[in-house]
């Protein structure tokens, strides 16, 4: 057998040199500026360095390979789990590790199913390695799914909001490993709205699957750091420990732009999408479409009953959307996808006026919010919607998240990995 340090060297080369990271540019930057080919001496405050590229936790092999190799594993992965071109499940396997489970979470392992559909046990077309779904009935891992194992390692494109369930699973797993004496990794990746916190702080009676933790809607955390501040502030049951090692990014802060090499879900196909979603999901809990079947996902807003505007679509059956909302109506509203990505990134907070507005200009007040009273989960209490029922302006609104949003941002500087 090869010495180890050999083949984490060997593979440190091949992941870096095949990671396809992304590259990123500073504001401000030219790209393709042209090049100064005569002698004159450039000022050194006009010399814009380059930025060094991101380097992804998966594309780090020598820094999570030596505490692997030999170990019994399983991976919580999904389509998002990318080096470059090659899933993690397929290089881990290529170079003999032991794969014994994928978990997959909401949208599954391929990540093609609609937003809420249960996901079903099976095994992995490719490799043939045993699937178990942590998205329907069953959302944590019982202690015969880790029986034996080592580590569960956790490599999932996250957005950033507290209602993107994929910090929820890895919660649940999290408390799983720890209670069942295997240990769990994150490899980290950046938060495309990590630059920000904004949004109402989570009350605990109002705890699910899409909200559990007591943290605002946009948490500004990667989820290496999330994973750290659930651990340490004794989120999991009965306050156990988990046994957490985080694979770190490289040349990323919370202020880098980064556009996702792969969409996270079928429902976020783009970068403006994925911005306006903090935004934007409240309108779930409505009955108001935010472009579900359409190829516009989360960057259009509309309703039948909304007063005419220039902008109409028709939502259709598609992938990931296979019985969306309003289905074959023909919908009044905007299409925001056209917004400038600067303007949204400046902005740096949560925008309510599209829902304030959609409220009040709808005819069916008592109607708008689903009877489900979906919004209170999304918003992570009823404050919200009392609040737009009662009148309040944005403005008034915010206001009742200061407090909290101050108190929280004190707790998050513990656990940042990242400046």
């Amino acid at each position: 057998m090869l010495n180890l340090k050999i083949i984490a060297s060997f593979f440190l080369l091949f992941f870096i040199t095949n990671s396809g990271c992304n590259r990123t540019v500073e504001k401000g930057q030219v790209e393709n500026e042209p090049v100064n080919t005569t002698n004159e001496q450039i000022p050194e405050e006009e010399v814009v360095a380059e930025p060094e590229p991101i380097v992804v936790g998966a594309a780090q092999a020598s820094e999570f390979i030596p505490l692997i190799q030999g170990k019994k594993v399983a991976l919580l992965v999904n389509q998002t789990s990318m080096i470059g071109n090659t899933h993690l499940v397929d290089r881990l396997t290529s170079i003999g590790l032991d794969i014994k489970t994928i978990f997959a979470p909401e949208h599954g392992f391929r990540g093609k199913a609609d937003a809420g559909a249960q996901i079903k046990d099976g095994k992995d077309i490719k490799t043939g390695i045993p699937l178990i779904s942590l998205y329907g009935k069953r959302k944590k891992p019982t202690a015969s799914d880790l029986a034996d194992l080592d580590y569960v390692i956790f490599d999932i494109q996250d957005v950033g909001a507290r209602f993107y369930t994929y910090i929820s699973s890895m919660t649940y797993v999290m408390e799983a490993c720890a209670e069942n004496g295997v240990k769990f990794m994150v490899l980290d990746r950046p938060n495309p709205n990590g630059h920000y916190v904004d949004g109402p702080i989570l009350d605990k009676a109002f705890s699910s699957f899409v909200g559990l933790h007591e943290i605002p809607v946009v948490h500004g955390m990667t989820v290496g750091e999330y994973a750290q501040m659930v651990n340490g502030e004794g989120w999991l049951k009965d306050g156990i420990k988990c046994d957490l090692t985080v694979v770190k990014c490289q040349n990323y802060d919370h202020n880098t732009v980064y556009e996702l090499p792969v969409k996270p879900s079928p429902n976020l196909p783009n970068i403006q999408s994925i911005y306006l979603y903090p935004s934007l999901c409240f309108f779930e809990g409505t009955i108001v479409s935010i472009g579900r079947g359409t190829n516009k996902q989360f960057q259009v807003i509309g309703h039948p009953d909304y007063p005419k505007t220039d902008f109409s679509y028709i939502p259709e059956p598609m992938d990931g959307a296979t019985d969306p909302k309003l289905k074959g109506l023909s919908c009044n509203g905007f299409d925001l996808s056209n917004s400038d990505l600067e303007t949204l990134r400046d902005e740096r907070r949560l925008n309510l006026s599209y829902l304030i507005d959609f409220y009040k200009k709808m005819g069916s007040k008592e109607s708008f919010f689903l009877k489900t009273k979906f919004i209170d989960k999304l918003a992570g209490s009823d404050h919200l919607r009392k609040q737009i029922i009662a009148g309040k302006t944005e403005s008034e609104i915010r206001a009742t998240w200061e407090d909290g949003l101050r108190k929280f941002k004190r707790k998050r500087a513990a656990y940042l990995l990242y400046p």
